[in-house]
């Protein structure tokens, strides 16, 4: 690559380049200085990996067309090659919101990195979950990784920065071009042994990620939806052309063949001191409940409940996901 961008005009012009390609070339040449900016690149703290990188995601670079330079904010670690997409609508309803928020946790327990684009909807809930389920989570971008798109998005993608890492095949300060999307897609479900579309539309751009994984050799999940729901349509249409249906995790795990994964984040037993908390720590193991549930099921007093929930937490045998709603520390 070097020897190419530095090779005279004379020797290019044999190698038998169309005249425009060749002009252009040749005065971008003279504008790039490629060490300043690799410069202005490390002093944004952004990587610049390629094929020859031993950092380079593996299951990446097993996919055809695997792009020849990444830009990474952070960085993609070995655990991560253990990792699923989880994509779909951006305009999520409660349905999907509740489905994706609980594959997304069952999957982090068990030990699997979240992948996904960071848009509104499926993909940015699926980063959110991950986050707070302690796991960790890459966001692949169709701007540079030195913008932030959404823009609403800010905060959260500060918080995968620190929980996993942001990465693109587009140039930092290069913002979102049309047509960016799609090829951005190929690079999500690269990075992933599999792609779970959770909701969307029949002209959702999740099944565009979801055939690139098929053509890729990788697996393809769907949730099913209610039949009223136009956005049941694409992961209806991926299961008839051969998706997995996704009903639990267990479903997903079993396709991966990676159950015994889910033992990885459960090295740590809660053991219960009480028989009120083995109580609650029973009610909690079969998912994550709203404390009206728990007051419910248990018998027990509002205020009781409340009390044994927080020293629960402060403890670390129990997790508040937020709105009241509990989970059992794994």
């Amino acid at each position: 690559a070097k020897k190419a961008f530095a090779a005279p005009e004379k020797v290019l012009r044999k190698i038998g380049l169309p005249e425009n390609l060749l002009t252009d070339f040749l005065q971008f040449r003279q504008k790039f200085n490629p060490q300043k900016f690799l410069d202005e690149v490390n002093k944004k703290g952004i990587r610049v990996l390629t094929l020859k990188d031993k950092a380079y995601p593996e299951l990446l670079k097993q996919i055809a067309d695997c792009p020849p330079v990444l830009y990474i904010k952070e960085e993609i670690k070995q655990e991560d090659s253990l990792a699923l997409a989880v994509v779909g609508t951006r305009k999520i309803s409660s349905y999907g919101r509740e489905v994706t928020e609980i594959l997304v946790r069952d999957l982090v327990v068990s030990g699997l990195t979240i992948v996904s684009g960071m848009a509104r909807g499926v993909d940015s809930l699926a980063h959110k979950t991950a986050i707070e389920a302690g796991g960790r989570t890459i966001a692949v971008l169709g701007c540079g990784v030195d913008l932030v798109y959404p823009p609403e998005n800010k905060n959260l993608y500060q918080e995968i920065i620190t929980h996993g890492a942001v990465i693109s095949e587009v140039s930092p300060g290069q913002y979102v071009a049309r047509g960016i999307f799609p090829a951005r897609n190929r690079i999500i479900s690269g990075l992933s042994l599999g792609v779970l579309v959770t909701e969307g539309a029949e002209d959702s751009g999740s099944l565009i990620t979801a055939r690139d994984a098929a053509q890729q050799g990788r697996e393809v999940f769907a949730v099913p939806g209610p039949i009223t729901s136009y956005l049941s349509a694409a992961p209806s249409i991926l299961i008839k052309e051969g998706a997995k249906l996704v009903y639990n995790v267990s479903d997903i795990l079993d396709e991966l063949k990676i159950e015994n994964r889910k033992l990885k984040i459960e090295s740590k037993k809660v053991i219960p001191e009480n028989p009120e908390e083995e109580s609650i720590l029973k009610i909690l193991a079969d998912g994550q409940r709203h404390i009206d549930e728990v007051v419910r099921i248990s018998g027990m007093e509002t205020g009781k409940v409340a009390s044994l929930l927080i020293l629960m937490e402060i403890k670390g045998k129990v997790k508040n996901l937020g709105g009241m709603i509990y989970t059992m520390m794994r």
